[in-house]
């Protein structure tokens, strides 16, 4: 089963080289669509908590909102920051708070400071899955991203590791210690802790150099 969240994402771009009206730059509302997938978790009845995958995604997803979006190739790529030099925000302002960490990807770049993103190719919504996938594939187990801008859309689904360890009291992926890190939850191995006292005490030769149980 799935759990499915979205995400609202302005942004400006243009397709470089493209023939058509899609050449200059424009703006759009995007809608990402996000599938996690894996079995129920019976703690908690859901397969993973829709607000903690908005968190864990808008993380990365805040540095594409309310930004400028360019191929890597684009002459307006170095005007535009020229412009931003000059007017003295090609390195943030005191009112740009809403980023994300920078990040750097063979797909694409970006620039928190000065709201802008540097791609590897062309930003369209098949672009944008490509890229997006890539930042969050070992962040969470998603088996399909949906993106449509304007009257463009696309979707593609992917391959799932399920039945990941998961808190029985708040949901979320359990760290490799078998800790929730949010609610400090503990996962114990009483079956196995059960079944190595049995052993111990129906072989008790096996574990002579041990001494008795």
């Amino acid at each position: 089963m799935r759990s499915i969240t979205s995400f609202d994402l302005q942004y400006a771009h243009r397709f470089y080289k493209f023939r058509g009206e899609a050449q200059y730059l424009h703006g759009h509302t995007g809608v990402l669509t996000i599938e996690v997938e894996d079995s129920i978790n019976e703690g908690v009845n859901m397969v993973f908590p829709c607000n903690e995958i908005q968190k864990t995604a808008w993380e990365v997803l805040k540095n594409f909102d309310h930004s400028l979006i360019l191929r890597e190739d684009d002459p307006l790529l170095p005007a535009i920051l020229k412009v931003y030099e000059e007017t003295g925000i090609k390195d943030g302002t005191p009112q740009n708070v809403m980023k994300g960490p920078a990040f750097k990807t063979d797909l694409a770049t970006a620039y928190p400071d000065a709201r802008l993103v540097v791609t590897k190719e062309t930003l369209t919504v098949e672009g944008m899955i490509k890229i997006v996938y890539d930042l969050l594939k070992d962040k969470l187990n998603i088996a399909k991203i949906t993106f449509t801008s304007g009257v463009n859309a696309a979707s593609a689904e992917f391959t799932t590791k399920n039945n990941i360890d998961r808190c029985p009291l708040c949901g979320i992926s359990l760290d490799e210690n078998g800790v929730c890190p949010k609610c400090g939850y503990k996962k114990r191995y009483y079956l196995k802790t059960f079944y190595y006292i049995l052993n111990i005490k129906k072989f008790p030769l096996l574990n002579s150099k041990r001494g008795s149980f």
